[in-house]
């Protein structure tokens, strides 16, 4: 916790938003590329 609030006090609390919302997102993210190529191979199979 004391990292987190240095990294506030030394950086900006946006920028430290950003970082923890960039690293949240990241799983999101993985999982949405793999749904749309599954996406892209049924439509190529279905051509």
């Amino acid at each position: 916790m004391e990292t987190i609030l240095q990294a506030i006090g030394n950086v900006g609390f946006p920028i430290v938003v950003t970082a923890y919302l960039l690293v949240r997102i990241e799983n999101k993210l993985e999982g949405l590329a793999a749904s749309i190529t599954s996406l892209a191979n049924v439509i190529d199979k279905n051509q």
